[in-house]
């Protein structure tokens, strides 16, 4: 793998050079990622492929977290790519193209908008059944607990049908634990949401607290952020509105100086009397995604 980006050319493995790309997108840094993924050039087309989808994974967090629009085009890319490549991408890039596509269904202009309403149901009908068929396809636990974890957030998020995800969360949670810290994150925290709604602060302090235990582990800053702010919501509803505030000032700063722009945005809502994890309808900031 090459990287032209200066006068000074480097030869590193292509294996490396995603690692360093996965790296710096789970912390935050998704144009540094990016212009890394664009200045790297290879001779091979499945390598350029893999190049082009590591481009659109990192342009889907940032949109999930930035609030920008990159990772349609990247998408398209790379599945130009792996066909110049006489490549099938496989799961992982179906994978991709699930987490777009729930992402264009649940945020809708710029706003978390959960819920069937105003959706066309056959495109929550095909999400849900590409989950399905990834989760079934899964090429190893890991993954198969992720397909889960998408199931949940479609059947909870889109669908609706909140009795039927936890299920979900569960045998994520337990695929995450088999090797994958972010997995587990995900996991804990949706299922942290359901007892939040239940009445639970107990259980759902336990499980946000080890959620952002385990996004710190694995270097996700926006995701830490994003689960410190669920403290705070915690910390308000057990009575301590000075601990909330304090901690929602320090989430806001924060994820403003990394571009975290949907976790800004929540926690100046929350600062303004909002509750980043109540329904639309009683609350115009809206609910946590």
């Amino acid at each position: 793998m090459t990287n032209t980006a200066s006068t000074i050319t480097t030869v590193i493995p292509l294996d490396q050079l995603l690692s360093a790309v996965s790296g710096l997108m789970i912390a935050g840094h998704w144009r540094r990622a990016t212009d890394l993924l664009d200045a790297a050039q290879s001779a091979e087309a499945r390598d350029r492929a893999r190049l082009a989808m590591a481009a659109a994974e990192v342009a889907l967090e940032s949109d999930w977290f930035g609030g920008t629009s990159l990772a349609g085009a990247r998408l398209d890319a790379a599945e130009r790519a792996f066909k110049e490549a006489h490549l099938d991408g496989g799961w992982d890039l179906g994978f991709l193209l699930l987490r777009h596509g729930y992402l264009g269904l649940v945020r809708i202009d710029g706003r978390f908008r959960p819920g069937p309403d105003g959706k066309d149901p056959a495109a929550l009908t095909a999400l849900h059944a590409d989950a399905g068929g990834l989760r079934d396809r899964a090429p190893d636990a890991v993954r198969r607990g992720w397909a889960e974890m998408y199931l949940g957030l479609i059947t909870d998020n889109l669908l609706a049908e909140r009795d039927l995800a936890p299920a979900h969360y569960e045998a994520a949670l337990r695929a995450g634990e088999s090797g994958d810290d972010l997995l587990s994150r995900e996991a804990l925290r949706h299922l942290g949401d359901h007892d939040h709604d239940s009445g639970d602060h107990p259980r759902a302090l336990e499980r946000w607290r080890r959620a952002a235990e385990l996004g710190a582990r694995a270097g996700t800053v926006p995701g830490t952020l994003s689960q410190q702010m669920l403290l705070a919501v915690l910390a308000r509803d057990t009575g301590d509105e000075a601990g909330a505030a304090a901690l929602a000032r320090e989430v806001e700063r924060w994820a403003g100086a990394i571009g975290a722009v949907t976790t800004e945005a929540q926690a100046h809502g929350f600062l303004a009397g909002a509750d980043p994890t109540a329904p639309p309808s009683s609350n115009a900031a809206g609910r946590r995604s």
